[in-house]
C-alpha cells in the first residue's frame, strides 16, 4: 500500500475519532497539542488504526507515536509486513 494511501486513511480515522475536519489534520500535527487528543481518544485511535488496517500493532510503541506523520510510518511499517 502507498504512503499516500495510508496518510488518507489516517486522516479520516483521526477526523473520525477526534471529530475534527480532515483539512485541519497535516502530517507535523501533534494528537495532543495540535488535534486536542486526550489519553482514552489515543486508545481509540490505536484500536481504529488496527480495525482500518487489518493488522494488530505493538500498544505501547503505537501510544508513544506522537505526529500524524509519525502515525502515518509507523502503520506503514505494519502494512509492509
Amino acid at each position: 500500500m502507498e504512503r499516500q494511501e495510508i496518510e488518507k486513511r489516517v486522516k479520516q480515522v483521526v477526523s473520525r475519532i477526534l471529530r475534527i475536519d480532515e483539512s485541519m489534520i497535516e502530517p507535523s500535527s501533534h494528537f495532543v497539542f495540535d488535534l486536542g487528543a486526550e489519553s482514552t481518544q489515543s486508545i481509540e485511535l490505536v484500536d481504529a488504526f488496527e480495525q482500518e488496517f487489518d493488522i494488530e500493532m505493538d500498544r505501547e510503541a503505537a501510544l508513544a507515536v506522537k505526529t500524524v506523520g509519525e502515525a502515518v510510518d509507523f502503520i506503514a511499517g505494519y502494512v509492509a509486513r
